[in-house]
């Protein structure tokens, strides 16, 4: 628990980003849900390596924009993280949201303007 357990690509244009780290990476991408959303595969079968994804920017870069790899944090309790980020001068962006079949996160703005996630992953049986 409270392991980055996954990361997101937001891109202008998912075309131009898939080719870019399928080139030189060699990552593998899966369609999966909306359009222009992908599943990355950064590792072989055996040893995949962390869970990531490649998708559409959906805000403009800069004010509360992700600009970066966006992490998520594997965590027991979304609304006590929540909690804790504000209480500690950070700032929540995106109150505990559920992802269906996924979990449910929270986005939050650290101390130094930096954004990334924290996730009740559902446990799968």
């Amino acid at each position: 628990m409270n392991n980055v357990a996954y990361f997101a690509i937001h891109a202008d244009d998912v075309r131009r980003a898939r080719a870019f780290y399928e080139r030189v990476f060699g990552w593998h991408f899966r369609p999966w849900g909306p359009p222009d959303f992908y599943l990355i595969s950064a590792g072989p079968e055996g040893d995949p390596g962390i869970r990531g994804a490649l998708q559409q920017r959906h805000e403009p870069r800069g004010e509360g924009g992700v600009n970066a790899f966006e992490c998520t944090i594997a965590v027991a309790d979304v609304e006590a993280i929540a909690a804790a980020v504000e209480e500690a001068g950070g700032e929540v962006v995106l109150p505990p949201t559920t992802i269906p079949t996924v979990g449910t996160m929270v986005r939050f703005r650290d101390t130094e303007g930096n954004v990334a996630c924290a996730m009740k992953y559902i446990d799968k049986p």
